[in-house]
């Protein structure tokens, strides 16, 4: 297909009422993208706009604004230009930059909105000549698909079934301009290298090999999908909740599908998969522990504890502060460090919501030896309360605990003391 029918046919997808986006680099192949891309959505009656993420890493970053400002007006396409700061933490400069592109995505983007990218085959075929080179498994030799949700934002590349010297040779015919980034001669980044060393050498021998890996790729994602409704399958086995994996149907499984279906789960929370070497390490201390030993593995942005017969996956809990507290009027939201609760609180008899207490509740946390009284048990040690209502350790330290004077009259949400009344309110 042309690139023309190609754009149209993705346009053809997006929501009348809603905007559609063009991720505008300045180079060769978003600017052709724009190009076809502005008519084209004006025929189907669709909001187009463009955003120019900004990285600021080179000096060409201004010429690069400068020329999608242009163009822009030229095709009567508002646009968007986001600045972004481009922080390594570990990652290379590479991942770093598509990390802060797709942050100022999320950020600008609204849920619903469809967004345009130029790659073609040839990104294709790098980004998978590159997942192998990592040793990745089937996602990451599955590259980039051609459509994806993220954060509610419909991501769609048209052109992954063409060639750059196909896009070439359209940019040339409609006498194009672009800036070329200066950085892409520099053979010292990795894709760079594939683009200007490897894949020439191995067209030469194959001319056909970057929509041979391509086409590979594309193979791969279907299995990847295969895969995703087999951890989907086995996730509700596992009682539905990524969060919290029921040890006794997962432990049932072979090692390769625990390991998908934990891969899946963190998926489903929006965490970050662990490295090989640590999702290997959760599914050996899982075997080997026993049922009261408590297994905790962490990596960055995630970690897995084993607890009470599940596996539980979070992002790392916010380290508890020491001699936190807060005066509470008992209606207004329970504002802590860990999360926010909606409660009403108010002795039984009072009204709904209504402050008839005579001083504002105190909010602390755990120090230990605390009590409650409860109906019909009278006063209770809260340790073993908790315990007995199956909350994992390490979420007691994080849990606020509602005094009345020297009286502890509510753990929100889990528990309440005789002669008092706690309610859920509305948001």
């Amino acid at each position: 297909m042309t690139p023309d029918r190609l754009v149209d046919d993705a346009l053809a997808l997006c929501a009348p009422v809603r905007r559609v986006w063009v991720a505008l680099s300045g180079g060769m192949d978003s600017s052709l993208l724009l190009e076809i891309a502005a008519p084209l959505a004006r025929a189907r009656g669709l909001s187009l706009h463009a955003i120019h993420i900004n990285h600021g890493l080179q000096p060409a970053a201004v010429d690069f604004e400068a020329h999608c400002r242009a163009l822009c007006a030229r095709l009567a396409v508002p646009l968007t230009v986001e600045p972004v700061e481009v922080v390594t933490a570990g990652e290379g400069w590479e991942a770093a930059a598509r990390t802060a592109r797709y942050r100022a995505f999320r950020s600008r983007l609204q849920a619903g909105d469809s967004l345009l990218l130029a790659q073609h085959g040839d990104d294709q075929a790098e980004t998978f000549l590159l997942a192998a080179l990592r040793g990745s498994g089937v996602r990451g030799l599955a590259a980039m698909p051609s459509e994806r949700e993220d954060h509610g934002i419909v991501i769609r590349r048209p052109w992954l079934s063409l060639s750059r010297s196909q896009l070439v040779q359209e940019a040339a015919t409609r006498e194009l301009a672009w800036v070329e980034d200066p950085t892409n001669a520099d053979a010292h980044f990795d894709r760079n290298y594939l683009r200007l060393r490897v894949l020439p050498a191995m067209r030469e021998r194959w001319p056909h090999a970057a929509s041979a890996v391509a086409q590979s790729a594309a193979w791969q994602q279907e299995a990847e999908g295969l895969l995703a409704e087999l951890a989907a399958l086995d996730l509700a086995a596992a009682g539905g909740d990524p969060a919290r994996l029921a040890l006794a149907p997962l432990m049932r499984l072979s090692a390769s599908r625990r390991r998908l279906l934990v891969r899946h789960a963190l998926d489903c929370l929006g965490l970050p998969s662990p490295p090989g070497t640590r999702l290997a390490e959760i599914d050996r201390q899982l075997q080997s522990a026993g049922q009261d030993r408590q297994v905790h593995i962490d990596w960055p942005g995630a970690e897995a504890r084993r607890w009470g017969g599940h596996l539980y996956l979070m992002a790392p809990p916010v380290p508890v502060e020491a001699g936190w507290r807060l005066e509470w009027d008992g209606c207004a939201p329970l504002e802590t460090p860990w999360g926010r609760y909606h409660l009403v609180l108010s002795r039984q008899g009072e009204g709904n919501g209504e402050r008839n207490v005579a001083r504002p509740f105190r909010v602390t946390l755990r120090r230990g030896g605390e009590r409650l009284r409860l109906p019909e048990r009278g006063e209770r040690d809260l340790k073993r309360l908790l315990q007995e209502l199956e909350v994992p350790s390490w979420e007691r330290a994080r849990l606020p605990l509602i005094w009345h004077g020297e009286e502890l009259v509510a753990v929100p949400g889990l528990l309440t003391a005789t002669g008092w009344r706690q309610r859920c309110a509305s948001r």
